[in-house]
């Protein structure tokens, strides 16, 4: 390994960072969480247009991001905007909550989502069995087939991406299409077939109410997560005041068209209030209905690639968050460090592949990922904010990308984003407290992030 921190090679296009914008995005979320949002929104047109809502928010995120990018194309995304706007608390505060759970929560998650669905081909990867228990305190590590499985696919993905740019591109790009091919293909076939019912997609099994519409938006914007990817390989992105701005375009109105289509493509087969009341992958339903016993095959291969590309987006994407971060001071100092032949942040990819591995034999992946989601709609939207500060406060740097719809699309991100978090801490907060009922999922977000504080207290002072 380098002895110092060296820079990452600029050998991106827009069409490759669009691909890890449309891996990282498009996971295990699409799968399995539209029956939590039905449940909120149990009406049609109402559940259709939470998913478009989603969409919009997210693109005009995207281009908010992509101004920040443009002025400062450095590696990292979100960290390197607030780093700038509200100092090295925030920023270490969402690279943080990145490394504990946000990009490790998710590999985790795909990772195990994925033995199951490989169990359908090969059985032993399924087995949740145990072979033997390392019994550490508060969280014993569970060795079984399943885990094994799940272990092996992080580390696949790692080292495919710790060998370089190259290899890590073609691969991302390769699921990618074959991710978004699989799924285009499955929808076209869907309403094509004519087995649904046309007045599904206007059908209601309850009311909406505007609280549980912003709560269900929280969930909408877990599973948008990852539109802006593009901006964590802004070091790697050939011309990135034009070409990170083309990606996060591209990627975002891709994943926007395909989660519309894919959800309306639900409710055509199946009516909002059964959708509301199912549990499992709603994938495999739709398919078991449209192509009968043929279908547990075909969407396995399909979810396998799906899950395979969102282990590969964000493991491209992750690790360059904590490299920034290293390169700062505010994290281990190796992580900082440039591999000399691959040129990749090799230490901070294997860190990565760790604490995932971690999250996977103890199980906590999921329940991180539920305690956290909101965090990624809070971050998002102070890094929006961010925006208009530094706007502000450097009023004559060059910018070669402006956002789209200054300053009104990112002022209704920014403040919507508020109005989800405040309603999300209200529904698991204020009211389990005024009522004596437990908190909620958001409490032990707030105590994840909160953690952080120790060490950013740890590392600045080794910093300094």
């Amino acid at each position: 390994m380098a002895s110092a921190p060296t820079t990452l090679e600029r050998r991106l296009g827009p069409y490759d960072a669009a691909a890890i914008i449309v891996s990282n995005v498009i996971g295990g979320g699409i799968l399995f969480l539209s029956p939590a949002i039905a449940a909120s929104v149990p009406d049609a047109v109402w559940f259709l247009g939470i998913w478009v809502a989603g969409g919009a928010l997210a693109f005009a995120g995207a281009m908010a991001y992509a101004e920040l990018a443009s002025v400062r194309p450095k590696a990292g995304g979100e960290y390197q905007y607030l780093h700038a706007a509200y100092g090295p608390l925030a920023a270490f505060l969402t690279g943080w909550t990145s490394f504990v759970a946000g990009f490790t929560g998710a590999i985790a998650s795909n990772a195990a989502i994925l033995a199951f669905y490989l169990g359908r081909f090969i059985p032993w990867a399924s087995v949740d069995a145990a072979y033997f228990v390392v019994p550490l305190p508060w969280v014993p590590l569970t060795v079984s087939p399943q885990t094994i499985t799940a272990v092996a696919a992080i580390w696949l993905m790692s080292w495919v991406h710790l060998r370089g740019v190259g290899p890590g591109t073609f691969v991302s790009n390769l699921l990618a299409v074959l991710k978004v091919g699989a799924f285009l293909v499955f929808i076209l076939l869907g309403f094509s077939f004519g087995i649904g019912t046309p007045s599904n997609l206007t059908g209601q099994s309850g009311s909406v109410t505007m609280s549980a519409w912003f709560f269900a938006l929280i969930p909408i914007m877990f599973t948008y997560s990852g539109w802006n990817a593009a901006t964590y390989v802004a070091e790697e992105v050939r011309d990135p005041g034009r070409n990170v701005a083309k990606a996060l375009a591209i990627g975002t109105v891709a994943v926007t068209v395909i989660y519309v289509l894919l959800n309306a493509l639900y409710v055509y087969v199946i009516p909002i209030g059964e959708l509301a009341a199912m549990q499992g992958s709603v994938l495999d339903v739709v398919g078991d209905r449209l192509l009968g016993t043929a279908a547990g095959n075909v969407m396995g291969v399909v979810s396998i690639i799906g899950l395979l590309a969102g282990i590969s987006g964000n493991t491209f994407a992750g690790s360059r968050v904590y490299y920034a971060m290293a390169r700062d001071g505010l994290f281990f100092p190796r992580a900082a460090e440039v591999h000399p032949t691959f040129k990749t942040p090799a230490n901070a990819i294997v860190a990565q592949a760790v604490w995932s591995t971690l999250l996977v034999l103890s199980g906590g992946a999921n329940a991180l990922a539920t305690y956290t989601g909101f965090t990624v709609v809070l971050f998002a939207g102070v890094a929006v904010t961010a925006l208009f500060v530094l706007r502000r406060r450097e009023p004559n740097v060059p910018r070669p990308f402006s956002a789209l719809g200054y300053p009104v699309a990112p002022a209704i991100f920014a403040v919507t984003s508020l109005l989800i978090v405040l309603n999300a801490l209200w529904t698991d907060l204020a009211r389990p407290l005024a009522s004596g009922q437990p908190l909620g999922p958001s409490a032990a977000g707030l105590f994840v992030i909160a953690l952080g504080l120790p060490l950013f207290w740890w590392f600045s002072r080794k910093r300094t």
